[in-house]
């Protein structure tokens, strides 16, 4: 598994490349709060193959390294970038979930290197978003099983039982610490960009669970509203989780956007 390195921080990533394509471009998934890297597994099946894809494990997450926290949201960014910088990549096409829609559209006000963002439950601060409605403490599954209740919507989880236990799986195996979730908590409580949303110019999908409780529906419509660039895609019905339980209307969505914003990955 490679691994870039900035400022003495090691950051691990797996990299999905096509046969073919611009090996400058890739999608840059950003994690939410400390998720391991099981929660792209939705949206990844659908975006590698016609795209290199970029998976990075985030600080204080799997085998990335776990310095003293706080954290916040421009050294998780200063990561991402240092991770491209390790693959090359010239144009970042952002798929951020909670936290790390954060650290997309901070990233974007950082670098250049961002050429679109995709932002899934993501407000334009912290304040909006309550992260312990994501995380569960992994050493204890009662806690981990009872926290999708909120997450994913009661139709979904009478319909797929068998995913949920997959996920409890998962999130036990691979899910942070509480010292890494409250340096993650951290970042959380330091973002605010309500009074710079003006100047994020970079193209900007904002897809959003209408039910979603850790991100209220009227942060994500601000977001997308204050954002000179921004594009709301609401999933009726959905909580936090929508890349999950509504995975073939979201990853619909971002196959689009990224035919769009993305070059022809077949292209001479």
């Amino acid at each position: 598994m490679p691994h870039a390195n900035n400022a003495g921080v090691e950051i691990r990533y797996e990299v999905d490349a096509p046969d073919a394509g611009d090996p400058d471009e890739a999608v840059v998934f950003c994690g939410d709060v400390g998720l391991g890297a099981w929660q792209f597994g939705w949206q990844h099946a659908a975006l590698a193959g016609p795209h290199t894809v970029i998976t990075p494990e985030t600080r204080g997450v799997g085998r990335s390294d776990a310095p003293p926290g706080p954290y916040t949201v421009e050294a998780l960014a200063s990561d991402v970038d240092a991770v491209c910088a390790a693959e090359g990549i010239r144009n970042a096409h952002l798929v951020g979930y909670g936290l790390g829609g954060m650290v997309a559209l901070a990233y974007a006000l950082a670098s250049s290197r961002p050429a679109s963002l995709s932002v899934i439950g993501t407000p334009p601060a912290g304040d909006d978003y309550n992260p312990a409605g994501v995380w569960a403490d992994p050493s204890d599954p009662a806690a981990v099983e009872g926290s999708l209740n909120g997450l994913l919507s009661d139709s979904f989880r009478e319909r797929h039982p068998d995913v949920l236990s997959r996920i409890v799986e998962w999130r036990l195996g691979e899910d942070a610490d509480r010292e890494t979730f409250e340096a993650h908590c951290a970042a959380i409580e330091g973002f605010d960009l309500s009074d710079r949303l003006y100047e994020l110019t970079t193209p900007t999908l904002v897809v959003h669970g209408t039910e979603d409780t850790v991100c209220p529906k009227p942060a994500a419509e601000g977001l997308a509203g204050g954002l000179p660039r921004g594009e709301l895609h609401a999933v009726a019905g959905a909580r936090h989780f929508v890349g999950v339980e509504a995975s073939a209307a979201v990853n619909d969505t971002l196959v689009g956007w990224l035919a769009e914003h993305a070059a022809d990955p077949f292209s001479e």
